[in-house]
């Protein structure tokens, strides 16, 4: 079958990752699968730029600005998909017997786009990675429900004064319903947790809506580590890992991790990560480095077989990788509970599920990686039997079959 995934970059990103994983895998599988993408940093040769220039990027939060009354605060928080560069007409797009969108925001694909691909009578699926395709505008709701409204969204608070009845989320959601219900387009979740809120989801009213997780090298975490702990400048003694691209993202929740840690008072914490306000580990009681940003691959591998536990204190995460690398590693999952977390996590068997900004609660979970243990090899088989790239490939082979 020849497939052609459409993402933003193949390198930038929790989006790039899984699907270049996803590429792969269905390579193996011997399906002809490529990706088409905005900014190319790998040589893969079926990694392919569409053309275009940035003005579809520039255009669009252009649009945005002029949505939101020039507030520049949440301006990479929404997304509109009015501009965007002509998809359609790529040669790998037009030989493609099946087309599987990802993260396509940021000025990539416009709706107007996606629907010339969808009369082209080709199979599409598109994999949900946040919760864009289901609200008006924004890629997160936190506690916001407005997108389950008779008629979804208005008064969004991402965009501060010029929130109201006919604002720029409102008419982005209405252009999403007629899309959706023009266009053949099979939705995939990666997340139960992602899967029920499209369910509440009135722009998503009525769309099929299948849950296929991300793919992981979770085999490749059953390897031995390459880089001892010295080398990788490791304390003795138990530790805990926490990384993520940005640690201090709001919604990673890093003040409530600290507090958790201090709370529970046992090991040392090893973080990974960009950090833009280092003074937050001030506060942190109990012995700990901060690694910065790592890209080699094979030291987060070994940093994760070290470790006897992976920590996550995120407000909310659609499927958080960290905790899946880390559990495939050895490592005992610790974590708040809105997410995806419960589709990797078995509460007390294969980790601890806390409630959402109950520090006392994250902190019981930390102990209990130190006092009640897993074995290692539990943890992984865990994650091995659901999220390795071949399991994953074959669901949506399977998915495109049906």
């Amino acid at each position: 079958m020849r497939i052609c995934l459409v993402n933003h970059s193949d390198s930038k990103g929790g989006a790039s990752v899984v699907t270049m994983r996803l590429l792969e895998a269905l390579r193996q599988a011997g399906h002809d699968a490529r990706l088409v993408v905005v900014d190319k940093t790998t040589d893969n040769p079926y990694v392919d730029v569409v053309k275009g220039s940035r003005r579809t990027f520039y255009a669009e939060h252009l649009r945005i600005l002029l949505g939101n009354g020039f507030n520049r605060q949440d301006l990479f928080k929404v997304s509109i998909a009015t501009d965007g560069r002509k998809l359609a007409s790529h040669p790998w797009i037009k030989e493609a017997d099946a087309v599987i969108l990802n993260w396509v925001n940021q000025g990539m694909v416009s709706l107007d786009e996606i629907e010339r691909i969808a009369k082209s009578g080709k199979k599409i699926i598109w994999t949900m990675h946040d919760q864009w395709n289901a609200t008006g505008i924004c890629h997160h709701t936190g506690d916001c429900e407005r997108f389950t409204l008779p008629v979804p969204c208005g008064y969004c608070p991402l965009l501060h004064g010029r929130a109201g009845d006919t604002d720029l989320s409102r008419r982005t959601a209405l252009r999403k319903i007629k899309l959706y219900g023009t266009a053949s387009i099979t939705f995939v979740a990666v997340s139960n947790w992602l899967a029920e809120r499209c369910s509440k989801s009135t722009v998503m009213s009525g769309q099929r809506v299948v849950v296929i997780p991300n793919a992981f090298p979770v085999e490749e975490y059953a390897l031995p580590p390459r880089f001892t702990r010295a080398e990788l400048g490791l304390p003795d003694g138990p530790i805990i890992v926490m990384g993520a691209a940005r640690l201090d993202d709001p919604i990673k929740g890093f003040p409530l991790a600290i507090e958790a840690l201090n709370k529970a008072a046992v090991g040392a914490a090893v973080f990974f990560g960009n950090l833009r306000n280092p003074d937050l580990l001030k506060d942190l009681q109990i012995p700990y480095i901060w690694l910065g940003p790592i890209s080699d691959k094979e030291r987060i591998r070994s940093l994760y077989h070290h470790a006897d536990a992976v920590l996550s204190s995120s407000l909310f995460e659609t499927l958080p990788g960290t905790l899946i690398e880390g559990q495939a590693a050895g490592a005992f999952p610790v974590s708040f509970d809105r997410g995806g977390q419960s589709d990797i996590i078995d509460h007390l068997r294969t980790g601890y599920l806390a409630t959402v900004g109950d520090t006392d609660a994250l902190a019981d979970g930390i102990r209990c990686a130190f006092t009640h243990p897993v074995g290692r090899e539990v943890l992984r088989k865990s994650v091995e039997q659901r999220f390795s790239a071949s399991r994953v490939a074959e669901q949506y082979v399977n998915l495109l079959n049906s």
